[in-house]
């Protein structure tokens, strides 16, 4: 079993940028997809970005589009977020999660995703 530790949450001012980092422990993460979501308080958890196995797939939601960027490194077992041009839309508690099925394809759907870390708050100031 994979236990998953998010980090690099913090406030910034709106346009600033932060880097999440999640880290996999108990096994290797590289034949899995792995995923970010986000939950602002009062609402539904939401896709953010999600990598494929290899890397060479990714997929993010149209409002992160060409601000943040998913990526991965299977020698550490780590996944990382950069986000850029914060907006305070962008404040929420991040998430990592592990694909459900080795070599699958990563989605966006919360429910295909098994492991689930504990989550690091993103506070956008505007």
């Amino acid at each position: 079993q994979v236990q998953l530790l998010e980090s690099g949450g913090g406030l910034v001012q709106a346009g600033g940028s932060l880097r999440l980092s999640c880290a996999a422990s108990g096994r290797t993460l590289r034949e899995y997809s792995m995923g970010w979501f986000r939950q602002a308080p009062g609402k539904e958890r939401e896709f953010v970005a999600a990598i494929s196995w290899s890397g060479e797939t990714t997929y993010y939601a149209d409002s992160v589009k060409d601000r943040f960027t998913i990526s991965r490194d299977n020698t550490k077992s780590t996944v990382a977020l950069q986000m850029n041009s914060l907006q305070p839309v962008d404040t929420a508690v991040y998430y990592c999660a592990e694909r459900r099925g080795r070599w699958s394809m990563p989605t966006m759907r919360a429910l295909d995703y098994d492991y689930w870390g504990q989550g690091t708050q993103v506070t956008v100031s505007s």
